[in-house]
């Protein structure tokens, strides 16, 4: 009997992975077909849209990097009388305030909103509610202090809201600081995998296309309408993505919108990263899984899309209880009906490595980006996916043990930059 328990569950967890492999190839396939095609919409390419602009940046302790945003908002080419800059100085204790004024006082549509350490410090959502008071913008946009944007990426974003069906969009993110280091590098490559093919396959099979919580942004009176910014999770972008897909509207992504982010430099600061990534999305899966189901918002492929997506970060859990399960089969007598599965979910946990860069997406995103010098550090990625495997663990451990207990404990722990990027702006100064 414990060995048919076993063996079932085992065909359950090697049945997951198989649906997140189809998942994969399926995305792979539809980038490289429509990596023939124009990637500008059609409909909305030559619209005239220039509606009024709020550009939110929140900002705690980010003296090292806030200059080089600052600077880059003065350098967009979005009409300055249509765009409103709001940086949320959110009670910082270094030099972050002081720079932020600078560019104020210098530039009549930059705002600084000082917060006191009261009112602080609660992280990246109360931050952003807090600016968001201030937005009169038709859209409102989202950069988080660290990233470095196209001159024209304003607008790149914007045009998709002539479409009144788009209540939010999402740019692609690119590592600045890639040659740093093997961490960089590596993110860098899961980057390519999650934007360059994973996004774009989203959106164009009409899926869930996520915000990324920095690069994007919504129509204001929809963000307004949603109450803004959820303090409660983690994964505020992830909480977000799906309310405005249950609000029956749904997010653009731009491939070519760009803007370049300091990557993590550090395992520590990975892991750090992961965690609040980890435990944010595991949130949502528990909020969101059965409202998705029974929504009458999204097709049926939205629905099996959403569960997946929100489920991502138990991957690396389901791969390791698959190998506690699978040991005792092993060296147990099992049935030879189960064989095929064994070969199942090997090439599944082959494929299926990191969280958003799975070996296939990767491999076909750095070809696009004709980044073949790249490549050779794809296998590296399966010690990225061992890492995650501690990294959800304890945050699907900590989540379950907060709703035992009443809880809360959803400290946000905020990722230090220290400004190596700067050191790469000058690679992108055409851009």
């Amino acid at each position: 009997m414990f060995i048919e328990v076993l063996e079932i569950l085992f065909l359950f967890l090697t049945a997951v992975m198989v649906a997140y492999l189809v998942r994969h190839y399926i995305f792979t396939l539809a980038v490289l077909k429509n990596s023939q095609k124009k990637k500008a919409n059609p409909s909305f390419e030559s619209t005239i849209y220039k509606p009024t602009v709020s550009v939110l940046i929140p900002a705690r302790n980010e003296e090292r990097v806030i200059g080089r945003l600052l600077q880059r908002m003065t350098e967009l080419a979005y009409p300055k009388d249509r765009l409103q800059v709001i940086v949320i100085d959110d009670a910082s204790r270094d030099e972050t305030g002081k720079i932020a004024e600078q560019y104020s006082k210098a530039y009549n549509y930059i705002k600084v909103i000082h917060r006191s350490e009261r009112e602080g410090g609660r992280g990246k959502a109360s931050a952003l509610n807090a600016g968001l008071r201030y937005a009169d913008g038709e859209v409102v946009l989202c950069f988080d202090a660290d990233y470095y944007p196209q001159r024209d990426i304003v607008e790149k974003l914007v045009k998709e809201f002539a479409d009144p069906k788009v209540g939010a969009v999402q740019g692609r993110v690119v590592v600045l600081n890639e040659p740093q280091n093997l961490v960089t590098r590596l993110v860098s490559l899961e980057r390519i995998g999650g934007y360059r093919v994973d996004q774009e396959a989203r959106d164009k099979l009409n899926l869930i296309t996520q915000f990324g919580g920095t690069v994007g942004g919504f129509r204001r009176q929809l963000l307004e309408k949603l109450g803004g910014w959820d303090g409660q999770m983690l994964a505020e972008d992830t909480d977000l993505t799906f309310r405005v897909y249950l609000a029956g509207y749904k997010v653009k992504y731009v491939l070519d919108a760009e803007c370049y982010e300091e990557a993590v430099d550090s395992w520590r600061a990975y892991w750090k990263q992961r965690y609040r990534w980890a435990k944010g999305h595991m949130q949502c899966a528990f909020k969101y899984s059965l409202k998705l189901l029974k929504s009458d918002k999204l097709t049926f492929a939205q629905k099996i899309d959403g569960i997946l997506l929100l489920n991502v970060y138990f991957m690396p859990i389901i791969v390791l209880v698959s190998w506690i399960v699978g040991i005792p089969l092993f060296v147990l007598k099992f049935s030879q009906w189960l064989s095929p599965f064994w070969a199942a979910m090997l090439i599944s946990m082959y494929s299926v490595v990191g969280n958003f860069a799975p070996f296939y997406e990767v491999s076909v995103g750095t070809y696009l980006d004709g980044r073949t010098h790249a490549q050779w550090l794809i296998p590296l990625l399966v010690f990225a996916f061992l890492y995650n495997i501690p990294i959800c663990t304890k945050a699907f451990l900590d989540l379950l043990f907060s709703k035992l207990t009443g809880k809360v404990g959803n400290h946000w722990e905020k990722t230090t930059h220290s400004g190596n990027g700067n050191s790469y702006i000058i690679k992108l100064l055409n851009h």
